[in-house]
């Protein structure tokens, strides 16, 4: 494939002119480059990324950094893939390239995400499914690239966090429970050092104060969003007397719904007729399942917008002024809704 150089020779010009050609300044001659841009397709020229990059001071590309190890417990969530896909979708409205980035912190030390970010020049970075308390994110976070957290909390001069409205989903869970006739209610929860995990048994207790429901201990399970957790917490609950046990669930993602689901009807109980079932997220799986799962559905595209928003307005300010960092924001929430099926009682 030609190189600038040969260009730049063919069109009998130096290679200056045939770079400010192809971008686009005015002291080119309209001649000039239209003769230049007509050999370059005739020649097959493509320009270099990275050396339009070192021209232009940014390169139009945003990294995504996402562990998706399987041996890594609470990230290799489906929704995790639908909100990849969310993200992609908005970068690509605006133009903007994806780069998927696969950095090994234990290899590299803690500042890899830094220098791998820096290595490809990217313009930002979108977070997700990573433990926003790693030594290496803060030590990118606090770099001043503009940098953007789903689902985690982050602290630096260009660094913000999207997330959808863990807490108002959970509450509205257990209100409709609660609206359906229950009265003991539990939950099974994610892992708790991850944020949404938090927000969504803040707004399980947050209802059940609210309703002025009195419940065990026992009625809060601790799983870790996966399948076979939510089966441990299911076969739990199903074993406390039928006068102690819970007629309702609510579970705080859907692949443990389905896990807990398997363990009620492992156990001999009827889901909803002997306990109701609420999940979270809207996974597809979540409407092929018999009884299908009444859940609260996270809108993944809407997050991804959010997160592409806000990167790209850190990335805006930071090309106005480098001088001026940005002052945190604060955390910017989505809306979730109830998508209200079978497995609850009401969609029968």
């Amino acid at each position: 494939m030609a190189g600038i150089k040969d260009l730049a020779r063919e069109c009998g010009v130096s290679v200056a002119t045939v770079s400010r050609a192809l971008n686009g300044h005015p002291e080119v001659s309209v001649e000039t480059r239209r003769q230049i841009q007509q050999t370059a397709e005739r020649l097959g020229y493509r320009p270099s990324q990275s050396a339009r990059a070192l021209v232009r001071g940014r390169s139009d590309a945003v990294g995504v950094l996402w562990d998706s190890g399987y041996e890594t417990v609470g990230r290799r969530h489906p929704f995790l893939l639908s909100l990849l896909v969310g993200i992609k979708q908005a970068l690509n409205d605006a133009g903007r390239h994806l780069i998927l980035l696969n950095v090994d912190v234990d290899r590299q030390g803690p500042r890899a995400y830094l220098e791998t970010a820096r290595e490809f020049q990217l313009d930002g970075v979108i977070v997700m499914g990573l433990d926003g308390h790693l030594s290496a994110l803060h030590a990118l976070f606090e770099s001043g690239l503009p940098c953007v957290a789903v689902d985690a909390e982050v602290a630096g001069p260009r660094a913000g966090c999207v997330t959808s409205d863990n807490r108002a989903g959970a509450v509205e869970a257990v209100r409709h429970l609660h609206a359906l006739g229950h009265r003991r209610i539990a939950t099974i929860t994610g892992p708790v050092e991850l944020m949404p995990a938090v927000h969504r048994l803040e707004g399980f207790e947050q209802a059940v104060g609210e309703l002025g429901l009195k419940l065990p201990d026992a009625f809060v399970q601790n799983g870790d969003f996966f399948m076979d957790s939510g089966y441990a917490c299911g076969t739990r609950l199903a074993k406390l007397p039928k006068s102690r046990r819970p007629t309702a669930v609510f579970v705080a993602g859907d692949e443990m719904a389905l896990g807990a689901m398997h363990a009620f009807a492992d156990a001999g109980l009827d889901v909803p007729g002997d306990i109701a079932v609420v999940g979270f997220d809207d996974i597809e799986a979540a409407g092929l399942v018999r009884p299908a799962l009444t859940t609260v559905a996270q809108d993944s595209l809407a997050l991804g917008a959010a997160a592409v928003d806000t990167l790209l307005a850190f990335v805006d300010k930071r090309a106005v002024d480098s001088a001026e960092a940005t002052p945190p924001i604060t955390p910017i929430r989505t809306p979730t809704r109830l998508v209200i099926r079978q497995s609850c009682g009401a969609g029968r």
